[in-house]
């Protein structure tokens, strides 16, 4: 209930709560009335957009953040102190390290350790390991939160990537400079390749681009498809025969590959084997 009463104080919205939580609006709505009920106060006044706490919601506000803080360190200590190798393990990862990378590793683990399930979450955002979003992430860079464990894998080569079917139809770039007299796949919104691009000495622009899209796994469909040229990890790149690389030799960024989990529960058994298992199956995929 404290984590509802949270929930549409920071959101004001029952449902917005309810989507966060992952649970119905019918449910958040009745917890928040049975603290009222309970404490015999107002703790939201309906607004046209919404709902806001009353003065003596925003009373209680610090001190419900509080229980929860202990109930996320209780929840932690518990289950850091669990010593079966069976049980759910969540997983966080890039939709593209998720969609691409993940399943074969995924399957062998469930193969040998057919007690443990696994629940991946494939997220471009950054779940909180501290308020157990997740029990292992695999992140792009180095957390840096208090009472996180991390371990760096190696890092994704990346390289530059054409459908051999559109190379076939409209011919192949000479040199480096002709790629941009064809057509280029980039990111819409995400400027990660207009600053790696630029950080290299190119003057890119997004119009430099002719198909736009910020999700990674479609990003690399619309490179197979013969959309144009874009930029793929090698270790899944090369292994398509759909797809040609292109001047291998020309020097590209690198992508860090790291594990990470909270300290409370990074020794738990079937965490551990789950960290290990993906350790052992990234490890060939990295330089």
């Amino acid at each position: 209930m404290i984590q509802s009463f949270l929930a549409v104080a920071e959101t004001g919205s029952l449902s917005e709560a309810a989507r966060q939580l992952g649970v119905s609006q019918p449910t958040v709505g009745r917890q928040v009335r049975s603290i009222e009920d309970h404490l015999e106060v107002t703790l939201f006044n309906r607004q046209p957009r919404g709902l806001a706490l009353t003065e003596t919601g925003k009373a209680l506000l610090p001190h419900a953040r509080q229980m929860a803080d202990g109930l996320r360190t209780i929840s932690l200590i518990a289950a850091g102190r669990s010593d079966k190798l069976s049980g759910p393990v969540r997983i966080t990862a890039s939709v593209f390290t998720a969609q691409y990378q993940l399943p074969p590793i995924l399957a062998q683990l469930r193969a040998e350790e057919p007690e443990i399930s696994i629940d991946l979450v494939p997220s471009d955002k950054t779940e909180n390991l501290l308020f157990r979003e997740a029990d292992i992430a695999l992140r792009m860079y180095r957390p840096e939160q208090l009472d996180i464990v991390t371990r760096h894998i190696g890092d994704l080569e990346l390289g530059i990537y054409a459908a051999r079917s559109y190379l076939d139809r409209v011919g192949r770039p000479e040199t480096f400079d002709d790629l941009f007299d064809f057509d280029m796949v980039g990111y819409d919104r995400n400027d990660d390749i207009l600053r790696g691009m630029r950080e290299l000495g190119l003057a890119a622009q997004r119009d430099w681009f002719v198909t736009r899209c910020d999700h990674h796994a479609v990003y690399w469909e619309l490179i197979r498809a013969g959309c144009g040229i874009g930029f793929a990890q090698v270790s899944i790149a090369d292994s398509d025969p759909q797809v040609e690389r292109l001047f291998a030799q020309f020097p590209m960024p690198t992508l860090p590959l790291w594990l990470a989990s909270h300290e409370a529960v990074r020794s738990t058994p079937r965490i551990k084997r789950v960290w290990d298992a993906l350790a052992a199956g990234l490890l060939p995929r990295v330089s």
